[in-house]
């Protein structure tokens, strides 16, 4: 399970005195996804710092560089493949998962919070 000594074990997390900080508000849910798998045993936090290290590394080998606005999106790649590969969601559910953010996000006037149909039907229903 992740407690906050173990993000010590991510050198590379943006963060200041206070702990992690976020450029956007998908990286700040992306990293709550993450902790919160771990805490629930959906995975170790040494297995989420592997596949979050192996992303980075893959994006090295790519040639990527780091321009300092890339951490975020290692993070949500290794955290979708973990997602895949415990079968907690089939790739179509993914992208359905995608496509929906992507299209709330783009109908959502800045400054406003976003929320995905099913969010607002609970809401409503």
């Amino acid at each position: 399970m992740a407690d906050p000594g173990d993000l010590d074990r991510l050198p590379l997390l943006p963060r200041d005195d206070d702990g992690p900080v976020f450029a956007e508000a998908w990286e700040a849910q992306a990293f709550a996804m993450a902790i919160e798998l771990s805490r629930r045993g959906v995975f170790a936090w040494t297995e989420w710092a592997a596949a979050l290290s192996a992303e980075i590394a893959a994006a090295k080998a790519r040639g990527e560089h780091d321009r300092g606005d890339t951490y975020y999106h290692h993070w949500l790649a290794a955290l979708e493949k973990l997602v895949a590969a415990k079968a907690l969601l089939s790739p179509a559910e993914l992208a359905a998962r995608k496509h929906a953010w992507a299209d709330a996000a783009e109908h959502t006037e800045f400054g406003r919070p976003i929320v995905l149909d099913r969010d607002r039907d609970a809401k409503t229903g």
